[in-house]
């Protein structure tokens, strides 16, 4: 009985430090002078980055936020709380706050129906076409990182794969697991859309210019649905981000593994030490015109300081 006790008042113990920690953080932040609903910028940005956008917003106007678990699309979002919200305010996030993925998300700041936007690459040269038709400079600037991993299906006995194998497979010099060391069996190959962050990200991080093969027929449309793909697929191969995968789809290793590369695990520590090859920056981006005075420009400012860092962490981000 005294041993249940000991662990009650433990448990009890270690639940108050948890909230007494948790509620010094919130007194600690430090957020934007004047920010408020009615003057908060319009800010867009990629699937992978909503949910530091949404953690932001709620942070700077002081609104609880909550995780919703999957309903039909299988990834977890991160919401604010409706009854912290002002009833003329109802529509604020869906107004204010988007998700518009990499690409649309680019094309609505250049258009000016964005005022900032979050995503994991920068311009496309298809975007920066488009920007330069219509007079339009970007700033972009990276405020965390994060690890761009390749992921297979749980029974592949391949465990690592060198940057050159990697590249390989995707230009179709490797078709078959047993040339890197796996099972006798056709490599399923897929991809992301052309614009999709990770797609672009995949083509100058891993690629690094080489033209990977046309695989038209697994091109993969939403972030979520790769891995249903891969769990479906027992000789697949895909990519993502290490964040996405961690917080979004929560998926863990143990149904959908990610690779080594060059004998590297994706991790907290090979990222923060520079060692994985696969490093992606999450960026910030503005006009080059925009107003200093602005609230957009603030919270541009506010995204690159100490203050940000707290809540940058909190997404699952690591900092630069």
């Amino acid at each position: 009985m005294k041993r249940i006790g000991l662990i009650t008042v433990l448990a009890l113990s270690a639940i108050i430090i948890c909230t007494s920690c948790k509620k010094e953080e919130e007194e600690n932040f430090i957020g934007i002078k004047n920010i408020s609903f009615d003057n908060y910028p319009k800010v867009d940005g990629s699937t992978s980055a909503s949910l530091l956008n949404t953690m932001v917003a709620c942070k700077l106007l002081g609104m609880r936020y909550q995780w919703i678990a999957p309903a039909v699309v299988s990834q977890w979002t991160l919401e604010p709380i409706n009854e912290d919200l002002p009833q003329q305010y109802r529509t604020f996030f869906s107004d204010r706050v988007k998700s518009s993925q990499t690409h649309g998300a680019f094309i609505n700041l250049i258009n000016g129906n964005a005022d900032i936007i979050l995503t994991h690459r920068t311009i496309s040269p298809d975007e920066k076409a488009h920007a330069d038709s219509v007079g339009i400079t970007l700033i972009e600037t990276p405020i965390a990182l994060d690890a761009f991993v390749f992921v297979v299906n749980k029974s592949n006995p391949v465990k690592s794969l060198t940057v050159n194998q990697t590249r390989k497979i995707y230009t179709g010099e490797i078709t078959n697991w047993s040339q890197v060391g796996g099972n006798n069996a056709t490599i399923k190959v897929f991809t992301r859309p052309r614009n999709s962050g990770s797609e672009e990200i995949f083509r100058k991080l891993v690629m690094n210019g080489i033209e990977p093969a046309d695989f038209p027929e697994s091109e993969i449309g939403g972030m979520a649905q790769v891995f249903g793909e891969i769990l479906s697929n027992e000789n697949s191969i895909c990519y993502t981000f290490n964040n996405y995968k961690n917080l979004q789809a929560r998926i863990p290793d143990s149904e959908v593994p990610k690779i080594a590369i060059n004998g590297i695990f994706p991790d907290e520590q090979t990222v923060k030490n520079g060692t994985f090859p696969f490093i992606s920056e999450v960026h910030v981006a503005i006009r080059s015109n925009l107003d200093h005075n602005t609230m957009a420009y603030k919270l541009y400012e506010w995204l690159q300081s100490e203050d940000a860092k707290s809540t940058i962490t909190e997404c699952g981000f690591l900092l630069k």
